[in-house]
């Protein structure tokens, strides 16, 4: 126990530098882990945030916590809830729902952040435990589905292609293939997927389009691939 009580305070002490909060933080875990009869571990869990798993007699318990703010003193004086500004919009769920023919549960694209007409945009999609997808997957781990990540990126696609300045029709506007698609890291609820769909290739005279589309999460890449989009004609 005390092995594990001096490795919890050293990695707080290295890891959280020179403030007055960053150091009481680390003299409350080393007092709270010497009063009481318990063992401790650091580890991280799936989205890479720091665990301190304390071990009592009655069970074990993860306390998560972000070393961030700790790092940055003018941030830290700043409350979370302030800390972070919103996405801009650019299209709300009404424009979007003008533009494409998806409705519910199918409409995958929340609001459009950022918009090129014919070239490309960028649109999220906010992940709630709500989804309908979620009790089947799975029941004890809710991801979501990866078909349905590179369907709402093909949404976004067709917020790209059902414009005048390419020509595609809604009533005949199809997802036609994928290629190169790679998942780099699972999507959970709670997270905002932020998709960027850019036109690489248009040919008008078939009706085909490819694009190139990246799925990002709190700035870390989880889907990539190609596209390929059939614009039809009236």
């Amino acid at each position: 126990m005390v092995s594990s009580m001096a490795s919890a305070t050293a990695f707080f002490s290295n890891s959280i530098l020179s403030t007055s909060s960053s150091r009481n933080a680390v003299s409350f875990l080393s007092s709270s882990l010497s009063s009481s009869s318990s063992s401790s571990s650091l580890s991280q869990d799936p989205n890479g945030r720091t665990q301190l798993k304390i071990k009592k007699n009655s069970g074990s318990f993860p306390i998560c916590c972000s070393l961030d703010a700790a790092k940055d003193p003018i941030a830290e004086q700043t409350p979370i809830e302030l800390r972070y500004a919103a996405y801009p919009t650019v299209m709300d769920i009404n424009q979007i729902r003008d533009i494409l023919p998806h409705r519910f549960p199918f409409l995958l694209v929340d609001r459009v952040i950022e918009y090129t007409p014919g070239v490309s945009a960028v649109a999220i999609k906010n992940v709630t435990i709500n989804d309908n997808f979620f009790p089947g997957h799975f029941p004890e781990r809710p991801i979501m589905p990866g078909v349905l990540m590179v369907e709402a990126m093909a949404q976004v696609g067709g917020l790209v292609m059902l414009q005048p300045e390419v020509g595609g029709s809604r009533d005949n506007f199809f997802f036609a293939g994928i290629d190169k698609v790679r998942f780099r890291k699972p999507v959970i609820a709670g997270d905002i997927l932020v998709m960027r769909m850019t036109l690489i290739k248009l040919q008008k005279r078939f009706g085909l389009a490819k694009m190139e589309g990246k799925a990002y999460v709190g700035g870390d890449l989880v889907c990539e691939g190609e596209f390929l989009m059939a614009t039809g004609s009236e």
